[in-house]
């Protein structure tokens, strides 16, 4: 549930019903989500706030290389840092409405005043833009699910607002799971991806090919946690005879 959203309090969402009910978070549980990735290299995005949420935010859009615009009177010391370093871009001042939204890929709504969070979500919506108001998932056209990330590995985890708690152990359990070891596996196949273009016709080829890979015998992946790289190559190479040879029947 939106931490700034349960029955008796002041409403925080699109319904204004004065009073919150919770009729958006039921909302939400039912809200089939489309799941894509991002590309933000260089593309701005919008934080508004600078507390330690706006601060959680920002570090998300870094990791992906955005460019990243923060509106903010006062910042915490790390933001503070960010800025003085030139990783960020700060206008120190309050949000002044919908030209601060001008040339933005996305925004999100990181303040602790809702009437600015509600009113940057419609300035927002009506540029088509992406935009998220932090803990209220009613405000937001896209959500931001847990992510494990590991090398070119990453595991998005969402509950659709129901329960953060839920979704942070199982981010944790994710990421005991799929280590290093799949990331490594990853770069691998990765380094094949160009042969196999190149040289298998079709899809179900391909397809057919790196299933063959990755669910074989041995286990690829405990080749690598054994240490044992070298054979995966092999058993690579192996594959790649047999496909080549396939092709000439």
């Amino acid at each position: 549930m939106p931490a700034q959203a349960y029955a008796g309090k002041k409403c925080v969402c699109q319904y204004r019903k004065k009073i919150c009910d919770q009729t958006c978070v039921k909302d939400m549980l039912y809200t089939p989500f489309y799941i894509a990735c991002l590309k933000l290299t260089g593309r701005k995005c919008l934080v508004v706030g600078g507390g330690e949420i706006g601060l959680e935010k920002i570090d998300g859009l870094l990791a992906c290389d955005a460019e990243i615009v923060l509106i903010a009177p006062e910042a915490c010391d790390a933001v503070q840092e960010y800025a003085s370093e030139g990783s960020i871009d700060w206008i120190r001042r309050e949000y002044a409405g919908p030209a601060d939204l001008e040339g933005k890929f996305m925004v999100i709504a990181a303040t602790n005043d809702s009437e600015v969070n509600i009113g940057i979500y419609y300035d927002g919506e009506k540029r088509a833009m992406l935009a998220n108001v932090v803990d209220v998932p009613p405000l937001c056209n896209f959500i931001l699910p847990a992510i494990v990330r590991t090398g070119p590995l990453a595991i998005a985890i969402s509950t659709a607002g129901a329960s953060p708690a839920l979704a942070k152990r199982m981010k944790r359990e994710i990421s005991e799971t799929f280590g290093e070891d799949y990331a490594r596996l990853a770069v691998i196949l990765n380094d094949v991806r160009g042969w196999a273009k190149g040289t298998l016709p079709t899809y179900q080829d391909r397809k057919g090919f790196f299933e063959g890979i990755v669910n074989g015998d041995p286990d690829p992946i405990d080749l690598i946690r054994e240490d044992r790289e070298p054979e995966l190559l092999d058993l690579i190479e192996a594959a790649k005879t047999s496909a080549t040879a396939a092709l000439s029947r």
